[in-house]
């Protein structure tokens, strides 16, 4: 065993976002300002049409961050003010900020043994005002979006998913992004695909939301250039379309990466009984997983973070360790006795491509440690 803090493992390290790739990065900027091309140039039109390609979608738009992207995916998607909508706690605050600044009510239900929303408990939570369901595509992995396209189907409501963690993730060969009337990705810099500052993306295949979309982005402009509609200021920067038009060329081996890491924690910690892994990337052939984020259930979380910090490898607490309507100021009352259970011994470990084997292998040795 290596001795105490004689290694680093971060949790996640910025730097490794630029540094790997410094004269490709530098070489774009370099094209991008000669050209002159900041805002809604050809660098954006040619991602656009490239991720709309890797996802099997008809429409893809650039957007400045997947929260406005989600946003506009619900207003043009025709929720808006009276209606409810409900999507699964265990996500960030975006997920409900959305719902509410559509000016719909966000209704929380419980999540899965798999830590994304409960199909059950969507059924459960559905009344008269229902209008929407916001599955959160969570950690890299889709929702059985079978259940839920259903449950929608039966009861006349939209699906609108926040894939932002899931770009590339697949339920029964359908990429997330596409299983709804529309869609919302992020390009943060920690995401699978991230560029260097804030980014996102929408998905549609409904020409009539593209449109609404369009506008939404641009201040209610048309194609014309005539103000149709009110509207926000929320187009994806040239430069970071550039730049993540690169990366999505290597986006195939970013995802075999982590899956590869995600098969090395499975096998040096499955049996170690104090801990709950994530599914594996073997074991389920409904879904394809691009583990954004490895997320355990650990007996004494915390006092196994101190450990693992002791013998410097970084964690993170999802969401600051809080799901969304525990927030009390948000006001959302709400009681999910599973989900609270699940966030209070959840833990993130490290997952990136700056992991190597040896690194993830010593992560897990450090768990085992612990628990003997």
């Amino acid at each position: 065993m290596i001795a105490a803090a004689a290694r680093s493992v971060p949790f996640f390290d910025y730097r490794r976002m630029f540094a790997p790739e410094e004269d490709e990065l530098v070489a774009i900027f370099r094209d991008v300002g000669r050209r002159g091309a900041f805002i809604l140039q050809q660098d954006v039109a040619r991602f656009e049409a490239n991720l709309a390609d890797f996802l099997g979608a008809r429409r893809a738009l650039g957007v400045g961050n997947a929260t406005d992207g989600l946003l506009m995916a619900l207003r043009a998607t025709g929720v808006g003010n009276g209606a409810e909508v409900i999507f699964s706690t265990h996500t960030m605050v975006a997920t409900a900020a959305a719902i509410h600044f559509a000016g719909a009510t966000p209704v929380p239900v419980e999540c899965g043994a798999d830590h994304l929303i409960d199909p059950a408990a969507v059924e459960a939570a559905i009344t008269p005002r229902t209008r929407a369901i916001v599955p959160t595509q969570l950690n890299g992995r889709t929702s059985d979006m079978d259940a839920l396209g259903a449950i929608a189907a039966k009861r006349g409501l939209a699906i609108v998913e926040d894939a932002a963690q899931a770009l590339g993730s697949k339920f029964k060969e359908r990429r997330a992004g596409t299983c709804g009337a529309a869609a919302a990705i992020s390009f943060f810099p920690a995401k699978v695909l991230g560029c260097l500052g804030d980014g996102g993306a929408v998905i549609t295949g409904n020409d009539a939301i593209f449109e609404k979309m369009c506008q939404l982005r641009d201040h209610g402009r048309s194609a014309d250039g005539e103000i149709v509609s009110w509207g926000l200021n929320s187009r994806l920067d040239n430069l970071q379309a550039a730049i993540l038009d690169y990366r999505l060329k290597k986006y195939p081996a970013a995802i075999e990466r982590r899956r590869a890491i995600a098969r090395i924690y499975r096998a040096a910690l499955e049996h170690v009984g104090e801990i709950r892994l994530p599914p594996g990337p073997d074991g389920d052939a409904d879904h394809f997983d691009v583990y954004q984020n490895y997320e355990i259930e650990a007996e004494r979380r915390d006092a196994l973070r101190e450990f693992l910090k002791s013998r410097g490898v970084g964690t993170t607490v999802q969401w600051g360790g809080k799901l969304v309507h525990q927030w009390e100021r948000l006001e959302l009352r709400a009681s999910l006795p599973s989900s609270e259970a699940m966030i209070a011994r959840s833990l993130l470990l490290p997952m990136n491509t700056a992991i190597s084997d040896d690194d993830a292998c010593y992560v897990a040795a450090c768990m085992r440690e612990f628990y003997r």
